[in-house]
């Protein structure tokens, strides 16, 4: 018979590492300061800023999802992945509308 303090955390198996934080980590600090040297720099052309702003924003929401919100491991692994898909799909969907709506049917005056 299982006791009162049986549950999902006396599992320490699926929680990172220290090892698994500390590259996360790394990480996310190499891709906040590759935009903000790009940037006060002026490397890049606006729209190449834009376009690495948005490529690293993307690869930081990947590292905090994989590193940190552990998406891919435990009992329903493949679940919040496929969730996860399927939100970003409908956000996808949603946005690129509006943009199209907002680019192709304005009034011209």
């Amino acid at each position: 018979m299982k006791g009162p303090h049986t549950g999902s955390h006396e599992n320490h198996d699926a929680h990172g590492s220290l090892k698994s934080y500390i590259i996360g980590f790394a990480l996310s600090i190499i891709l906040t300061i590759i935009p903000l040297v790009a940037v006060m720099n002026h490397m890049l052309t606006k729209t190449g800023t834009l376009v690495l702003i948005l490529f690293m924003a993307v690869l930081q929401f990947g590292v905090q999802l994989f590193f940190f919100m552990h998406v891919k491991e435990g009992e329903n692994a493949r679940w919040n992945i496929m969730a996860l898909i399927f939100g970003l799909v409908i956000l996808l969907t949603i946005v690129a509308g509006s943009i199209w709506i907002m680019t192709y049917n304005q009034v011209t005056h």
